[in-house]
């Protein structure tokens, strides 16, 4: 992987901060956080389209595995 460096002028004031907070909150520095934002952009599927990976997690583990019980199957009366 080639290593390029990326300098950003102008941001707005608002922009910083907002990046700031959401490198806080994935606990990433600012420069990481700004590395996974282009990720997600220019390399993810596209907008609003999940993996199903990221599907299957977003899933409340709520519950019981009894939930998904099946009931035997006594089969059924055939007359030959």
């Amino acid at each position: 992987m080639s290593k390029f460096q990326l300098i950003v002028r102008g941001l707005e004031e608002e922009v910083v901060r907002a990046l700031r907070l959401r490198a806080a909150e994935h606990g990433r520095s600012v420069e990481a956080e700004h590395r996974e934002i282009l990720r997600e952009a220019l390399l993810a599927m596209p907008r609003g389209r999940r993996s199903l990976k990221e599907l299957l997690l977003s899933m409340p583990d709520v519950g019981d595995d009894a939930d998904f019980e099946r009931t035997p199957d006594r089969g059924r009366t055939v007359e030959l």
